[in-house]
């Protein structure tokens, strides 16, 4: 978890593979479904071609789909899938479901001024529209009236791990295997 920015893909994606675990990311597991045109994947094509956001009946449907594949089995890495109280509610209970648990919650803590820095930056190599001024303080304002919240969710649950993300790449990587004791 953590605001746009804050390296939750750069990290999440070395931690997947550190761990041998496939790492499922919203954004992926929509596509992926829409292209296979699953009867979610048509769902979410209709509700992302309308502008509007993905339900999370929709999104928990496809992460459950996921869970299901072989390849979930010995556990998976979460980037961006629970952005909601009602998301991580219904986590817990799709978990549940299938005799697991969400055993650790990196939050990725870093500032405004270098999550802006970042993504200036991003913009210039990459030319992501999402990293655009505007669309980061559209981001960063919907993120902190939605997902913000669940950080407050998860720490209620001691799963937590702050983790200090300023730094290199290799540094932030380093935190992160100290805070799950590895």
């Amino acid at each position: 978890m953590g605001p746009p920015g804050a390296g939750k893909g750069t990290q999440g994606a070395l931690l997947a593979e550190s761990l041998g675990l496939p790492k499922f990311a919203t954004g992926d597991l929509l596509r992926d479904a829409v292209k296979r045109g699953t009867p979610l994947g048509l769902k979410a094509r209709a509700v992302m071609e309308a502008g509007h956001l993905v339900s999370d009946d929709i999104i928990l449907g496809v992460v459950r789909e996921e869970l299901a594949k072989p390849e979930a089995a010995k556990g998976v890495l979460f980037d961006g899938v629970v952005r909601t109280i009602p998301q991580a509610e219904g986590m817990e209970r799709l978990l549940a479901e299938k005799g697991r648990r969400m055993d650790a919650v990196l939050f990725f803590d870093v500032t405004d001024a270098e999550i802006l820095a970042r993504l200036q930056r991003r913009l210039s190599l990459e030319h992501r529209a999402d990293d655009d001024p505007v669309a980061v303080s559209t981001r960063l304002r919907a993120y902190r009236e939605q997902t913000a919240p669940v950080l407050a969710w998860y720490e209620v649950r001691k799963v937590v791990h702050r983790i200090p993300a300023v730094g290199t790449i290799e540094e932030i990587a380093g935190r992160v295997r100290r805070a799950l004791g590895r």
